[in-house]
């Protein structure tokens, strides 16, 4: 019996190993995949604003002024700019743990161009975490990897709140949208985050019911065009991006199946060790 466990802690210490291996491999990728996104979110951000000022409110962009549409430009693109920082913070934050927070990531100071929430941090990424070098729990793995990908979808949600707000506050988007309204449109469409919609990619069209206000009792239905960048238009309109997913979800193939060898050899190990605990405290 001794024998047939020291034979099983063998497979599990070469189970650590090959498990050690593909923890270096993921983050290897996702640094690369995180990299590349922050690139793709910044140009498919600049494309979904230039859809949305030339072809869902082409009237009230032109009512700005060349200043003013300059300064609406620089703010996407320093938007954009901020959120592909904080993509890479997701993977090189030192952080470990969900309840353990930093007080850094606070995007670029003393900017110029207001951006809305967006100067004084675009997205808290303190719910990001690493591993350890030494990792070797397919479970620890796992809920590091499902919390990265969370953190990624909070980001591209609080960059489109935050480009609606900025258009909104340019005069490009109504004045009078509620603030629930932008949350909400920047949140739509989340449960099929990984699907393509029809349409203008990274845009969402709303109908929403807005008083008036001389005649409370009086309501108009209104068309509103918003930004909502998603993750599975942003890979899909991006040949590396979409690569790099590719070789992430190959990666957490092979990590599925170490993790299961690895749950049934504990499991070998546990029943070896109580039969021979049985049998040593047996007596007739």
């Amino acid at each position: 019996m001794a024998r047939a466990i020291e034979r099983i802690e063998q497979d599990i210490a070469a189970l650590k190993e090959a498990i050690r291996a593909i923890a270096v491999e993921l983050q290897s990728a996702y640094a690369s995949y995180l990299d590349t996104l922050g690139i793709a979110v910044r140009k498919q951000l600049i494309l979904a604003s230039y859809h949305l000022c030339t072809h869902g409110y082409p009237e009230k962009f032109l009512y700005l002024s060349l200043n003013q549409r300059q300064q609406l430009q620089q703010g996407i693109r320093k938007l954009g700019q901020v959120g592909a920082e904080q993509l890479l913070v997701c993977i090189k934050n030192e952080e470990v743990g969900r309840d353990e927070g930093d007080e850094g990531n606070q995007g670029d100071e003393g900017d110029e161009v207001e951006t809305s929430s967006s100067s004084s941090g675009l997205m808290d990424t303190s719910n990001s975490q690493t591993l350890s070098a030494d990792t070797s729990n397919p479970i620890e793995l796992a809920k590091w990897q499902q919390n990265l990908e969370e953190v990624t979808q909070e980001i591209l949600k609080k960059l489109s709140h935050d480009a609606n707000l900025l258009l909104q506050k340019a005069g490009v988007l109504p004045k009078k949208l509620p603030e629930p309204i932008l949350a909400a449109a920047a949140a739509a469409a989340s449960e099929a985050s990984g699907e393509v919609m029809p349409g203008p990619p990274n845009l969402l069209n709303l109908v929403i019911e807005i008083e008036n206000e001389q005649q409370s009792e009086d309501s108009r239905l209104t068309q509103i065009m918003a930004i909502n960048l998603r993750l599975g238009e942003i890979e899909f309109a991006d040949v590396k991006l979409s690569s790099e997913r590719r070789q992430i979800r190959n990666i957490l193939v092979q990590l599925n199946k170490l993790g299961r060898e690895y749950q049934k050899k504990h499991r070998e190990r546990a029943i070896a060790e109580a039969e021979a605990a049985w049998r040593a405290s047996w007596f007739e």
